[in-house]
């Protein structure tokens, strides 16, 4: 496995298998970040995502759609985006740190926490779910 660095960083595939992103774990402003770079499309989202979601997931216990939705868009309540982006969660808001591209936290972190072992996801067309391992 990639270890997780800008000159080593995880290859990975949206849930469907239909698109290809990388990710690695950088800092910038003193505050532990995820890159997630998905052509020319940079995002970044607040490191502390991973062990948070992962946490969720555990406390949830049981299959989680994912939701996946731009920044503009709702999130389906009960979903990993919507965790993503609600006042609810541990850092009070989005995960997503660069506005206008704040969404789809649940199309590019949970095959993040997959490749780490923390989780297993569905790789289904549509609707896809993830649980905590």
């Amino acid at each position: 496995m990639a270890k997780g660095t800008k000159a080593d960083p995880w290859k990975l595939q949206t849930p469907p298998g239909t698109s290809e992103y990388e990710m690695y774990l950088d800092e910038k402003d003193g505050k532990k970040i995820i890159v997630c770079t998905v052509g020319k499309t940079v995002l970044h989202y607040d490191a502390r995502a991973i062990d948070d979601l992962h946490a969720m997931l555990k406390k949830h216990g049981d299959w989680m759609d994912l939701g996946g939705a731009d920044e503009q868009k709702p999130a389906k309540e009960g979903t990993v985006e919507a965790w993503g982006r609600s006042e609810s969660n541990p850092v009070g808001g989005w995960y997503g740190l660069k506005k206008g591209l704040r969404g789809r936290f649940g199309v590019y972190m949970p095959p993040l926490l997959e490749a780490m072992g923390l989780a297993e996801l569905e790789h289904s067309p549509k609707n896809n779910r993830m649980k905590a391992k």
